[in-house]
């Protein structure tokens, strides 16, 4: 495509209704490929949205919509209804979007309708003629969904033509089930044929037909149609297993309430917490959601972050203190100023994270995706070799060696295996939420399940990052005041916590302007102030430039052993004071440390500290340690790491992005901070250090279910291969097993919601 015509492309966006299977996604992304002009087509699960971009003259947006409208799905533009989808659905049921639902009572529905991440396989139950979950059908009764009412009529039909065989056996007993048989599969025909049409032949829909026919051709009109009924009964309980591993996700959206109290002047009016805009001021009684993330302006109250970051204590909050959209106010009034718009609050990146984590799919989904795109093929060949082979080989019965060539069918679907990954990992990804814990996808979970080292940066990770001046000792004749608001004046410009910690020790001094600040890049700050040339720096920069000699070179030494970190101020050649300073361990430092030796992990500090600052936190965690390292330092660092293992950097998402970047897993520590959400691999909500060796438990947790659910899927198939070839199972078992097997590896997936990876249990 020429670079004009590529300018004239649009960026297209839709609402898909009825993604709840094994290869939905892919279904769709396959077919709307094909179409002329169509080109970067992505469609996400979780979200249930389809993008793609349309060149200019070619494939109009109505034609997208027909294409996917006729795998049987419901679409419309994105923050608009989904229609209803077609065909199969007995009777249709209305598919809504997931624009805006205003049916939950206790938060707003951001359309978002998480669904867990599905395998891509053209020939799973994603397929066209599938019963798919509908949002409409969401908070019913099973029998009062499409798929219940369907599996209700199917019974009617097989339960009708068994009186109808109890009243007129023999041949009007038989034509009574042929008629149950082909009016139950025929919606199931008119979808495999849809979906042939596109490419797509390899279906359980198409599977499910020719067996239902060749069943009926062999005279076994009964057990076809009873194994019709059997998949209509498989699909309610693939829906509601597939439902419950969703629900965890889909809360994160009803967090956030639908209205919010904006404040004009002394009156208070209700507005949509949508609309709300950046600066505005909204009130939170007790017992209130927060509608917005903000700043408190008025009030003191205890703020539950739990439904946002898992803190399961009420912390007490007043003005100047950040709150979420979701948390719950506990106490009394608060005045907040919105800080973000709906769309970028904490619970919205939170929810983008979890739908991009689709495109980040783990090595063995991957590997499984491509296993699956020739597994089916090959059952086909095999089914058709145990029809053919038997009876021309052997002259065995046609009959015999038909229906067990369409049993073998049957059971060959690779439903279970196709979703056996991405079941778990949707539930890792809830459960992971809902403790503040979140992972970018399958490849996350899976490299953090293999880290056999963590690095951790020293300030704001395995310490507070609010270091206090302890003391204040002057190297001359310059009073411990003036040295303090000298100092305080050459770091005004910076946000370091050391030099916040300088400018609060100088709080209530009037400070001198200082011109020409320039950070000295892991060493300090120089400044002109009051027309002399002061730095800010390290005792060992100061020493280097001869400014720090003899016994103070030996104070500031025993300061450092204390675990302190020392800032030398001086003037040219001249120190003129030492200012110490000591930024405590987190008060879980200790544990989360015991935690990963006991899991064999090795927990290293990587600071740009003096080696004895350095050692004496070190020491008092029972960590590994490497001081005075610059940013590149701490990148070559992790390199060497990395290749002895996989490796986990801890940081603030700032400063040690480099080493974020080139960890194999970078966790970036920080109470929803942008940084925290978007910079790193995984990020941490709650400021714990104890969540790294509890999101390392449940990436090993989930990688323990996956390999579960792989046997239990490959398991199953293997066995009844066997007895199907040796004539000891027949259909209805076939597509029980199909079924069990399915619903088998989605309940054990729902297991990772109710693992709480802090007990290990």
């Amino acid at each position: 495509m020429a670079q004009d015509e590529r300018a004239a492309d649009s960026t297209c966006e839709w609402s898909i209704s009825g993604m709840d299977c094994g290869s939905c996604a892919t279904k769709i992304k396959d077919a709307v490929a094909r179409l002329p002009g169509v080109s970067d087509v992505s469609v996400t699960l979780m979200s249930e949205k389809l993008k793609l971009k349309l060149a200019d003259g070619t494939t109009g947006r109505d034609r997208v919509e027909e294409v996917v409208k006729s795998l049987g799905y419901g679409i419309a533009p994105r923050g608009s209804a989904a229609p209803k989808k077609k065909g199969f659905v007995l009777p249709e049921a209305s598919a809504k979007a997931h624009d805006h639902d205003h049916s939950d009572d206790d938060g707003h529905d951001h359309g978002h309708d998480h669904h867990p991440k599905a395998g891509r396989d053209d020939s799973g139950h994603g397929s066209p003629g599938h019963v798919h979950d509908d949002p409409a059908d969401r908070g019913k009764r099973w029998f009062q969904t499409g798929k219940g009412k369907l599996v209700i009529f199917t019974a009617v039909l097989l339960g009708a033509a068994w009186a109808v065989e109890f009243l007129f056996p023999g041949l009007v007993g038989y034509w009574a089930f042929v008629a149950a048989c082909v009016i139950g599969v025929a919606p199931v025909a008119r979808r495999a044929f849809a979906a042939a049409r596109m490419g797509q032949v390899f279906t359980i829909e198409s599977l499910m037909t020719i067996a239902a026919i060749g069943a009926l051709f062999i005279g076994a009109a009964e057990e076809a149609a009873l194994v019709v009924f059997l998949f209509a009964v498989g699909e309610v309980l693939e829906g509601v297993a597939a439902n419950k591993a969703r629900d965890g996700i889909r809360a994160l959206a009803n967090l956030v309430p639908k209205t919010a109290l904006l404040v004009e002047g002394d009156k208070t009016r209700e507005v949509a917490a949508e609309t709300l805009t950046v600066g505005q001021i909204v009130l939170a009684r007790p017992g209130d959601r927060i509608p917005a993330d903000g700043e408190i302006v008025d009030g003191n109250s205890g703020v539950d972050d739990s439904p946002v970051t898992g803190e399961s204590v009420p912390v007490t909050k007043g003005p100047g203190a950040a709150v979420f959209a979701g948390s719950i106010n506990t106490e009394a009034a608060l005045r907040i100023r919105v800080t973000k718009a709906a769309e970028d609050n904490t619970i919205s990146r939170i929810i983008r994270l979890v739908e991009e984590a689709e495109e980040a799919r783990a090595p063995t989904e991957r590997f499984i995706d491509r296993f699956s795109r020739w597994y089916m093929p090959l059952i086909v060949v095999l089914s058709a070799l145990v029809i053919v082979v038997p009876p021309l080989a052997m002259g065995l019965p046609w009959e015999t060696w038909i229906y067990r060539g369409l049993t073998l069918l049957l059971i060959g679907c690779p439903c279970a295996l196709v979703i056996s990954v991405p079941a778990s990992i949707a539930s890792a990804l809830s459960a992971g939420a809902k403790r503040g814990l979140l992972m970018k996808g399958g490849a996350v979970i899976e490299a953090a399940a293999k880290v056999t080292a963590v690095a951790f940066d020293k300030t704001g990770t395995l310490t507070h990052g609010r270091p206090q001046v302890t003391e204040v000792v002057p190297t001359g004749p310059t009073p411990e005041a003036e040295v303090v608001r000298l100092g305080a004046a050459v770091e005004a410009g910076s946000s370091h916590p050391l030099a916040l910690a300088i400018l609060k020790r100088a709080e209530g001094m009037a400070l001198p302007a200082a011109t020409g600040s320039k950070a000295i890049m892991g060493i300090g700050v120089t400044a002109k102030v009051e027309g002399r040339d002061l730095t800010v720096s390290s005792p060992r920069y100061a020493a280097e430039r001869g400014a720090l000699q003899g016994d103070w070179i030996r104070r500031a030494t025993t300061l450092e052993e204390e675990g302190k970190t020392v800032a030398v101020l001086f003037e040219g050649a001249s120190a003129l004071g030492l200012i110490a300073m000591r930024d405590e361990p987190r008060t879980d430092a200790t544990e989360a440390v015991r935690q990963l030796r006991a899991m064999g992990i090795t927990p290293t500090i990587l600071t740009g500290d003096n080696p004895r600052t350095a050692a004496a936190i070190a020491t008092s965690l029972g960590t590994e340690f490497r001081a005075e390292m610059l940013p590149e330092d701490k990148l070559s660092v992790i390199r060497d790491m990395g290749a002895r293992g996989g490796v986990m950097m801890v940081g603030d998402g700032i400063n040690d992005a480099p080493a974020l970047k080139q960890a194999t897993v970078g966790v970036a520590m920080g109470s929803g901070t942008d940084v925290a959400l978007e910079t790193a691999d995984a990020a941490i909500l709650r400021d714990r250090v104890t969540d790294i060796p509890t999101k390392i438990r449940l990436a090993r947790a989930t990688m323990a279910n996956i390999r579960q659910n792989v046997s239990i899927a490959l398991g199953l198939k293997g066995v009844f291969l066997v007895t199907t070839v040796f004539g000891l199972t027949g259909l209805w078992l076939a597509i029980l097993a199909d079924t069990g097997a399915t619903v088998l590896v989605t309940l054990n997936a729902l297991r990772l919601l109710a693992y709480n990876p802090e007990k290990g249990a």
